[in-house]
């Protein structure tokens, strides 16, 4: 009978140190960090050609993030932004969308997104000139122009947008998935204008080089291309205007 009544004692003895030698690697796996999907950046995935170039030194999309949000964050740059520079940006982008409206790619029924807005600029440019369902999109909120999101992975639904436009196309460290965020959340029929750099490279900011609008014919796949044409837009020197033509997929 004491052999019996002592088995349960030693079953759970046992079951108590193994909880306690097993409690650390517990508390491990449920304080690990979260990791994007896209934490290990692959250039061979990036489809790297001549023209377009991943820059390198990303070894994680967390140290990108954190990049790219120094940048977003420096408050000397968001006092320029939102001060000495407001009202200069928000004339020339007027003047640009403007130009768009008198070829028929904008209307004031339009539902826009800026991408990589920042402090909005381009979005009160929009709603100066008649575009009252305008918003914008950037790492950092900006209450009420700019709401919080990742351009790698748009907090839209399908087909949400007849126009989206963005002139950080340079910051983008999956041009790849840049461009497929942009098809899956406009709408068929609807316009995307790119503001982009060709002859120089861009700020120390920028995650990829970009040297003629091939690769980006190459990853706008349900898309044409309307025009191209020159600017003079922030450091910015090319216009690329596309227009989906079928119908998005879902995100892969």
């Amino acid at each position: 009978m004491k052999g019996i009544q002592t088995k349960p004692l030693v079953i759970s003895k046992y079951f108590v140190l193994s909880l306690f030698f097993s409690l650390p690697f517990i508390l491990l796996l449920s304080l690990r960090p979260y990791y994007h999907p896209f934490s290990t950046p692959s250039h061979k995935s990036n489809s790297q050609s001549p023209d377009l170039r991943i820059r390198p030194g990303y070894t994680s999309y967390e140290r990108y993030i954190k990049k790219q949000l120094n940048k977003t964050l420096d408050p000397k740059l968001r006092k320029i932004w939102t001060t000495r520079d407001w009202d200069r940006k928000i004339q020339v982008f007027s003047r640009f969308f403007h130009g768009l409206k008198r070829e028929g790619l904008l209307s004031n029924q339009s539902k826009a997104l800026c991408i990589g807005a920042r402090v909005g600029q381009e979005v009160e440019a929009l709603r100066k000139i008649g575009v009252s369902d305008s918003i914008g999109m950037d790492l950092v909120p900006y209450p009420p122009l700019v709401l919080e999101g990742d351009f790698h992975n748009q907090p839209f639904r399908n087909n949400s947008f007849d126009f989206e436009f963005s002139n950080v196309f340079d910051h983008a460290l999956y041009p790849k998935r840049f461009v497929a965020e942009i098809e899956r959340t406009l709408k068929p029929g609807g316009i995307c204008v790119l503001h982009v750099a060709l002859s120089r490279q861009t700020d120390k900011y920028s995650a990829n080089d970009l040297y003629s609008v091939k690769p980006l014919e190459a990853l706008f796949r349900r898309s044409t291309v309307v025009r191209i044409g020159k600017i003079d837009g922030f450091g910015l020197d090319t216009e690329i205007v596309f227009r989906k033509t079928t119908n998005t997929i879902q995100r892969s």
